[in-house]
């Protein structure tokens, strides 16, 4: 028979053992729950990017308000201050965003003197690319001024985008970049580029390459070439690099490099696109 103190004792003793049980217990809960946090996070992380995944991120760094504002400051004898605008214009049934693109001197953003629909969906399988991003022509240039600035009920309805895109003009074929580049996809038309006979200065056919950046930076380089392989149009030093400028930094972009003499301008831009002489 326990005497008072052996069964204070006891009761201890057992209590102790049922504190370690519920600590066990809670400790196997605590690291069961880990180990399915960490699967499901490892699971999202090691998940494959989509084709159409691919695609979207093209599609969404292609979209907004750029200049090339940086560029035209350290080297205003090769480049000029332009603005890029582009937005979403229509979907195709197949899935494919159209965008419309414009591209103005910064000064004077309500006449571009070069418009696009771009067409961008993701590589045809047989094809080692990631992105396709298609121009188009516009049917009617003047309806789509300044689309992307204007308010969505003042714009042509996206069925209506679909019946004005025209003439198939380049295809760009993206691929993602290497670990280590700046870029996260890079690419060009293929070898040979394509024919051009729809801008002026002779040039029988035109290549383009395009690199997407981190934080919507795109370069962007397209050039004209004569029969011979001359270069008629185009920046000659390297591509035109575009940058988001926010808000607070339009006061101090006045700049004698965006006032070129009107002679001047009318040499260097032909048809479409830049000639730099």
């Amino acid at each position: 028979m326990l005497g008072g103190g052996d069964t204070n004792r006891v009761r201890v003793k057992n209590r102790k053992k049922e504190m370690g049980t519920g600590s066990r217990a809670r400790g196997l809960v605590v690291k069961t729950l880990l180990l399915i946090g960490g699967a499901v996070l490892l699971k999202r992380l090691t998940k494959s990017t989509t084709r159409w995944d691919h695609a979207r991120i093209v599609g969404n760094s292609l979209t907004g308000q750029k200049f090339s504002m940086e560029q035209a400051s350290r080297a205003p004898d090769n480049y000029f201050n332009f603005r890029m605008l582009t937005c979403p214009a229509a979907e195709i049934v197949d899935g494919s965003k159209v965008l419309y693109f414009e591209q103005a001197f910064w000064r004077t953003p309500q006449k571009p003197f070069r418009q696009r629909f771009y067409m961008v969906k993701p590589c045809p399988k047989e094809l080692k690319c990631d992105v396709e991003v298609s121009s188009y022509a516009i049917r009617d240039v003047e309806e789509y001024k300044n689309f992307c600035d204007r308010p969505k009920d003042q714009r042509p309805l996206p069925e209506e985008v679909l019946g004005d895109i025209g003439e198939h003009l380049t295809t760009i074929y993206l691929k993602r970049c290497e670990r280590g580049k700046r870029c996260l996809y890079e690419g060009s038309t293929p070898p040979g580029g394509f024919p051009n006979s729809w801008v002026m200065n002779g040039a029988t056919y035109c290549t383009s390459e395009l690199a997407i950046l981190k934080n919507n930076e795109i370069h962007s380089w397209d050039r004209g070439y004569d029969i011979d392989g001359n270069q008629v149009w185009g920046a000659k030093e390297g591509p035109y690099e575009f940058k988001p400028v926010p808000a607070s930094s339009f006061n101090d972009m006045v700049s004698p490099l965006d006032f070129p003499p009107q002679q001047s301008v009318e040499k260097r831009i032909q048809g479409s696109f830049v000639l730099q002489d």
